[in-house]
């Protein structure tokens, strides 16, 4: 599933092709996604502006005059643009396979600038909301999400309040989006590595060293995430076809039984799981 990065790449990607555009056409091919497409999805969206696009945890939003398109890409949702005169696809999305399927391309929304933008989804957990007039903190899908880990919201004293007397494991309340937004499995594992925090720690065991480490190490992997394109797993690709580069930097994702990278441990990465998540962490240097 693609992670806070990732979709920020996606974001960058289609305010360059198709922000400012207006959509002429919208082809509906497979309405059965998480949620079912409503009947009157492609009349209410025909002939509007994107005044802008944005980001909200995971989540793509859309703007329009009066109205905000909600997109979650679900596990393995994709957006492809389409260059129509030469019929030339660029890639925006994380994505599984290296061959695209047309059967599963299910969304078509036809630009007045030349490109089409097309959502693929070979598992259809990904899904579509509309809403009119509506303030984003309004929207359901939207109203509880923590602060974006990237803002000053994302600080010791809301953590602090937040984890009180809380039992909860470390790796667990990283991945509650109420808590923290936009984090998943891949960069909270990185994130406990680099804070040297075992990721089934009881949150009321932290200190206030652990949790402004926390704070650190998850804006800087945050950020040096989306600086090298997001993180690609089989494939990820912007609208260039450029692939992310961040896996090149994983300290233990993906790494079980590998060597701890810290020059100044002899343990090595362990794998288990956290809430059915596979989990990676060095039970030398992790505490």
């Amino acid at each position: 599933m693609p992670e806070l990065p990732e979709v920020e790449i996606v974001k960058r990607s289609l305010l360059k092709i198709a922000n400012k555009a207006k959509i002429k056409d919208i082809k509906v091919f497979n309405k059965n996604l998480r949620y079912k497409i409503s009947t009157n999805f492609s009349k209410q969206l025909i002939n509007e502006k994107i005044t802008k696009i944005s980001r909200r945890s995971k989540y793509l939003i859309f703007h329009f005059r009066k109205k905000v398109l909600l997109l979650h890409l679900g596990m393995t949702g994709k957006i492809l643009i389409l260059r129509k005169k030469d019929n030339e696809l660029f890639k925006t999305s994380f994505y599984y396979d290296l061959n695209i399927i047309p059967k599963h391309n299910h969304v078509y929304f036809l630009l007045d600038n030349g490109f089409a933008l097309i959502y693929n989804d070979v598992r259809r957990f990904g899904y579509f909301k509309y809403y009119f007039e509506k303030k984003l903190n309004d929207i359901s899908f939207l109203k509880n999400l923590g602060p974006e880990p990237l803002t000053n919201n994302f600080n010791e004293k809301y953590f602090k309040n937040f984890i009180k007397n809380k039992k909860k494991n470390i790796k667990s309340l990283l991945m509650d989006q109420t808590f923290v937004s936009g984090l998943g499995n891949i960069y909270v594992n990185e994130v406990l590595f680099m804070s040297k925090i075992n990721p089934a720690r009881a949150c009321y065991n932290l200190d206030v060293q652990n949790i402004n480490q926390l704070i650190k190490q998850t804006k800087l992997i945050l950020r040096k995430s989306i600086m090298n394109g997001g993180s690609t797993i089989k494939d990820f690709k912007n609208s260039l076809g450029k692939s992310g580069t961040f896996q090149q930097f994983f300290k233990v994702y993906g790494k079980t039984n590998e060597n701890c990278s810290r020059i100044s441990c002899n343990g090595k990465i362990n794998k288990i799981l956290i809430q059915n998540r596979a989990t990676f962490y060095c039970s030398n240097c992790q505490i």
